[in-house]
């Protein structure tokens, strides 16, 4: 069954243009090592299934074999170690993104994605599983996934994972030491791990596709150099001229503190993709002149959060605007509506920002910031708050802010099951003692008031519609009037 299976591999390495027909025994020994194989015999392969299904049956090989544990997190460290033997060095897969990126920098990324998939490292088949809909707000159709793509963890190995030698090595997920990495329980095998050198300010800057793709080309740009996120002039200067290389793509960062930032704040990276997302979709609302900066467009964009859009001609001029916004905005207080920008010498302001091409003009959206915490909401005031934990409680990172919520994969049972309580005339007891199902009643009871029936498309409307809260929630000038004349007190500032 596995040289069966180990030509089947082979024949789809060829297939998909991994590796050449001159290189088939040098990547079957390769395999063979792998697999502590020592003999060889040419069984005939199935055909044309798909590489997931190829790796599954290979890893139960493996476990049959004793080879490794029956465990999710020793599956992939194989599967991603038998995929290395048929996926090409860093420097074919460079010089292969140069040639494309001659032709042009669309068809550059899309071979890369294709390739990135091709050889699972993105695991597509995983990717597929993810449930996505757009659901209506005020703010237009905000796009909605629950993530389903990650797999948990197995105690198993949560347990074995304290045991094993501490290791620092890679420095973090982002760092350039994971091309090529093996991997071991608790850090994710990064063998088949390739990724593009570019230059962003005169520094060395690399580019990736995300392992786990929450949109179509979902990438990451990191520095090479492990350092800390940090917004500045520089950042503005990097979006803009990564938007300059690639023209067809938006680039965003997380914010710069915790709370309000993404789930990597110890390594300078950005977040980009071919995408159109709902934030960008939004139209302006306001539109106000800056002073110092005439040639600039600018606009309050209509959006739950508190966003501005500068547009210009010039990618100079515009990333001197959005310093100057960014500047005012670290320093700027306003106790009517909750506003601190310090507290002693903490830190509470900063800007999530998005940098995109229109045509020839380039373009910021700046999305304001603020991470402070009270009594009252102790993990942020400008956070979801308690009441809709139920749907989301994490931070509200970039992708967020743009309109494309990533909800935790346990909803797709909880909404069932929600489903099919309410069916039953005794619905709010059950639901209230349900230790699972306990947490959404309030939420639930809310809807049921003013909905004749609710089915699961009513469930997936109404996860929609809470997101639109959550982000609200996020927005530190609310949509109410007091919020309103608030943002425009600061426009006036600027």
């Amino acid at each position: 069954m596995i040289f069966s299976l180990i030509n089947e591999l082979l024949n789809y390495g060829v297939k998909n243009n991994l590796i050449d027909k001159d290189e088939l025994i040098y990547s079957r020994n390769l395999i063979l090592d792998t697999l502590n194989l020592d003999d060889w015999k040419d069984d005939a392969p199935k055909d044309n299934r798909d590489i997931e299904v190829i790796l599954l049956d290979i890893c139960g090989w493996a476990i049959e074999n004793d080879l490794i544990n029956n465990s999710p997190a020793e599956m992939e460290l194989l599967d991603t170690k038998v995929m290395n033997c048929i996926t090409p060095r860093p420097k074919t897969v460079i010089d292969k993104f140069k040639a494309d990126y001659a032709i042009s920098p669309a068809a550059a990324t899309l071979n890369y994605y294709n390739f990135s998939k091709a050889t699972n490292y993105i695991r597509d088949a995983r990717i597929k599983r993810n449930l996505h809909w757009y659901s209506a707000t005020p703010y237009g159709d905000l796009e909605i996934t629950i993530n389903l793509a990650k797999p948990e963890k197995d105690p198993k190995d949560i347990e074995r994972e304290k045991t094993m030698p501490k290791s620092s090595y890679p420095s973090c997920l982002l760092c350039l030491d994971n091309v090529g990495y093996r991997g071991r329980l608790n850090h994710p095998a990064r063998s088949t791990h390739r990724v593009i050198p570019m230059t962003l300010k005169s520094e060395n800057w690399h580019f990736q596709f995300s392992p786990y793709v929450y949109y179509n080309e979902h990438s990451i740009v990191f520095c090479e150099e492990h350092r800390p996120m940090k917004m500045s002039k520089d950042t503005f200067d990097r979006l803009l001229e990564f938007v300059e290389q690639f023209p067809h793509y938006c680039i965003g960062s997380n914010a710069d503190l915790p709370i309000v930032g993404g789930s990597i704040l110890s390594h300078d990276h950005y977040q980009a993709g071919k995408h159109t997302f709902p934030m960008e979709k939004a139209g302006v609302e306001n539109s106000f002149v800056l002073k110092n900066f005439p040639e600039v467009e600018c606009g309050v964009v209509k959006w739950p959060m508190s966003v501005i859009r500068i547009t210009a001609d010039d990618k100079e001029t515009l990333s001197n605007a959005a310093l100057h916004i960014f500047n005012s905005w670290k320093n700027y207080s306003d106790e009517s509506v909750g506003l601190l920008s310090h507290s002693g010498e903490t830190e509470h302001n900063t800007v999530t920002p998005i940098a995109r091409r229109v045509g020839n003009k380039f373009q910021i959206d700046l999305a304001l910031r603020n991470n402070r915490t009270s009594d009252e909401h102790p993990m942020g005031i400008f956070h979801p708050h308690s009441e809709v934990h139920n749907i989301k409680k994490e931070n509200i990172g970039l992708i967020e802010v743009m309109g494309l919520a990533i909800l935790p994969g346990r909803l797709q049972d909880e909404m069932k099951m929600l489903e099919t309580a309410l069916k039953d005339m005794n619905w709010k007891e059950n639901i209230k003692n349900d230790e699972t199902l306990k947490k959404h009643f309030d939420w639930i009871n809310e809807i049921q008031s003013r909905r004749e029936t609710v089915d699961g498309e009513v469930l997936k409307e109404e996860i929609g519609k809470t997101f639109s809260t959550v982000l609200e929630h996020a927005g530190v000038f609310k949509r109410d009037s007091l919020g309103k004349d608030a943002f425009q007190k600061f426009m006036n500032s600027l």
